[in-house]
This record gives structure tokens, C-alpha cells and sequence, in this order.
């Protein structure tokens, strides 16, 4: 079996805190009040550290989709990427961003977040890939029987916004990626951070989904089987996507640290296994324990209803 262990918006904390100077007069103010309001007493780093050793322990592959920092400081992305290497030296580790990881235009411009998460980025097939300041995407790792396929729908918005885009490029170059052979010959196993459906609301999903989920979707059309993963809603839920050959299985992970008395939204991660043949075997979540040091398992059921 091949094993991928799914994590999801971390929120990593600067270990110093949070200078004063770099919130004010823009949109990381409004993440610091909601840190001190509400984050930082729920997001716990005990949690975070189990999660992600567990994980690691767990799998051949541990994947991120996104929200890895809380503020996008600069201590956060230092502490983030020790997080993640720690994890890297039991198994490999994929990236995505999520929009705290893009949270001003300037980091955005700067490339500040391939500046320090490139290494967990390196694709198999770079040829494909477009150049977006989060990093080149689709970002594609050739592993056993999976095709992971890494996309970025993280781009920066103002205040009371945290909807994503991936754009026409970047939804193209997934086509040809999704074309390739040694792609075919795999099961495909897709990371974004936002929500692949419509929100109920068409202003709901331009404040906070995935305004071109309806193109990434077409994309993902001549798809017989797959896993799409994603985070962002900080609950666990497993929906299935027809498409005209098939049906693929879009899974979100809850945050990795969040203390939460709901089983479908506390902290822990997501764990997917494939045979030698690439069929999915088991789709399922590790759910930790109130002290933080024990897991217990708990299947995520396919959905009566196919999206």
C-alpha cells in the first residue's frame, strides 16, 4: 500500500511573537485581532507537533494543503519550514499555499513563500509548469502508483476576503499535466487549498471560495478516478465529483492543531491509502486524543450523494 498522510492549515506561530510594526497599517491587523480574540487559544502547538510526527510515522507521503502560517511573518515561515523538515526526514513532504500563506501584495510579488517552502515544491515535470509568485504550478511528484499534482489558488486579498483563484494558465497547464503518460499511467491525487465547489451563494464564494472553481472542475472532467484534496474549511468532509468517465473523491482535512470538541473538526490529519494498482483502498482521518498523545482512527464514509 502507499500511504498519504493529508495536513492542513497549521497556522504556525512565530515563536517570538508578533512584532507590533508589521501588522499595523495593513491586513495582518485584522489576523491579529482574530488571533487574540479566538486562534491562539485554540490552535494548540502541542497538537500541531503530534499531528505532524504521526503523520510522518504514518505515511509514505505527507501532503499540506495550505494555511500553513497564520499572519505570513517571516518568523512564521522560518518556524514552519523547521516544522516541516523535522516531519521531511521520515518521509517526503508536498506544499501548497493558502491564502495566510499570501496574506499581502508585497509578499506576493516578493515570492516570498517559494523564497522558503521551494524545497518541499520540487516537480518531476517542470517543463509543464507556469511561474506564479507563489512558485511554478502545477507542481507534479511521480510517486508509486500516484500522480500528486500541486496547485496554488492563493493570491492576495483585502481585508474580510480570503477567496482563491487559479487561473486560466495555471488551469491549462493542469490539462497537459492531466495528459502526460507517465500522469496517466497513475492515480491522481490533485492538492489546492480552497474548496473545488460553488458555495451556496455566489457572494459567499467571492469573499471566501474558489471563484473559478467551475473551470477547475471542467479540468478535472476527462478524470475516471482520483483523490482531490483540500483544506481551508477547517472541517472534515468527503464529497464525490462525477465526471463522464468516473467519479472522483474530494476530501478536506480540518486544521492540524485546532481544539475542538466536534470529532469532524478537531485536530489531526486525513490518511489515504492506494494499492500496487493504484485503486484507492481507504480514505480515512486520525483523530487525536483530547490529551494529544494518542489517535483513533475513524473512516470518513463515502457520501451517499455524488457533487
Amino acid at each position: 500500500m502507499f500511504r498519504i498522510a493529508h495536513v492542513s492549515d497549521l497556522h504556525v506561530l512565530a515563536p517570538a511573537g508578533v512584532e507590533l510594526r508589521r501588522i499595523l497599517f495593513n491586513k495582518r491587523v485584522t489576523g491579529y485581532a482574530n488571533l487574540l480574540l479566538k486562534r491562539a487559544r485554540v490552535y494548540r502547538r502541542d497538537y500541531l507537533l503530534s499531528v505532524l510526527s504521526a503523520a510522518a510515522a504514518a505515511s509514505d507521503h505527507v501532503v499540506v494543503t495550505g494555511d500553513i502560517t497564520n499572519l505570513s511573518l517571516e518568523g512564521e515561515y522560518e518556524e514552519a519550514v523547521r516544522l516541516l523538515e523535522d516531519a521531511a526526514r521520515w518521509t517526503e513532504v508536498t506544499v501548497v499555499p493558502g491564502n495566510h500563506d499570501i496574506y499581502l501584495p508585497a509578499i506576493h510579488h516578493e515570492r516570498r513563500f517559494p523564497h522558503h517552502f521551494g524545497g518541499f515544491m520540487q516537480s518531476d515535470l517542470p517543463a509543464l509548469a507556469v511561474e506564479l509568485p507563489a512558485g511554478h504550478f502545477p507542481c507534479v511528484k511521480l510517486r508509486g502508483p500516484a500522480a500528486i499534482i500541486g496547485l496554488s489558488s492563493a493570491v492576495p486579498r483585502p481585508p474580510f476576503v480570503s477567496a482563491g483563484y487559479l487561473g486560466a494558465a495555471q488551469l491549462e497547464a493542469l490539462g497537459q499535466v492531466l495528459q502526460h503518460p507517465e500522469v496517466v499511467r497513475r492515480t491522481p491525487v490533485v492538492l489546492v487549498h480552497h474548496c473545488p465547489f460553488d458555495s451556496r451563494l455566489r457572494l459567499e464564494q467571492l469573499r471566501s471560495g474558489l471563484v473559478d472553481a467551475s473551470a477547475f472542475r471542467a479540468a478535472l472532467e476527462p478524470l475516471a478516478c482520483g483523490l482531490v484534496l483540500y483544506g481551508h474549511l477547517h472541517v472534515r468532509r468527503h464529497a464525490r465529483l462525477l465526471t463522464t468517465s468516473g467519479a472522483l473523491d474530494v476530501v478536506c482535512a480540518t486544521a492540524a492543531a485546532l481544539d475542538h470538541d466536534d470529532d469532524r473538526v478537531r485536530a489531526g490529519f486525513n490518511l489515504y491509502e492506494l494499492d500496487e494498482e493504484g485503486r484507492i483502498a481507504a480514505i480515512g482521518a486520525r483523530v487525536l486524543e483530547p490529551a494529544g498523545a494518542t489517535f483513533r482512527y475513524a473512516q470518513l464514509a463515502v457520501p451517499l450523494e455524488a457533487a
